[in-house]
């Protein structure tokens, strides 16, 4: 495919059998949690074919090459999809979303001072972007509205960081 590799792996166990495992060999991506002024977050919904479904998400985005600095793809990532950019992006966690089969990690940006800009698309992507509190996005991942493995990840670590932040 364009943004992975599917092949079979063999691997030795540790009792010295030999076993076959699929594996996805992915590049990376990163995502971001933007952060507007009035501490709501930016959100983004759109159609995901593999669930056949809109989700909502935080922005996100896979690199354009392996040596692509994750910091680039998620400032990349914002402007494209919530039409907003930061100059104020900080690493907040690394997420492996699939250490089963797939070797993908998506490094997680915590994005403040939003200038507002416009959203560049692409042309197979349509995506509203839609603002939330901390616990609208909370109650929408315990009712299970809110099922995507990295948004959910990038979201309990953003509201801890801000827990441990203001004690």
């Amino acid at each position: 495919g364009s943004i992975l590799d599917i092949y079979t792996d063999v691997i030795e166990t540790p009792d010295g059998h030999r076993a076959e495992w699929d594996y996805i060999d992915h590049r990376g991506a990163a995502a971001v949690v933007p952060v507007l002024d009035d501490g709501r977050l930016l959100m983004v919904r759109q159609y995901r074919d593999a669930l056949d479904r809109e989700t909502i998400e935080i922005p996100a985005g896979g690199l354009n090459g392996w040596d692509e600095p994750t910091i680039n793809a998620a400032a990349r990532e914002l402007e494209e999809e919530t039409g907003y950019r930061s100059d104020n992006l900080t690493k907040l966690v690394s997420v492996v979303t699939a250490v089963a089969f797939c070797n993908e990690v998506v490094d997680v940006y915590l994005a403040t001072d939003l200038i507002k800009t416009n959203q560049h698309l692409d042309e197979d992507e349509f995506i509203d972007v839609e603002s939330y509190t901390e616990d609208e996005i909370t109650d929408m991942i315990y009712s299970g509205k809110i099922q995507d493995s990295k948004t959910i990840a990038a979201i309990m670590a953003y509201i801890n960081k801000t827990k441990h932040t203001m004690q």
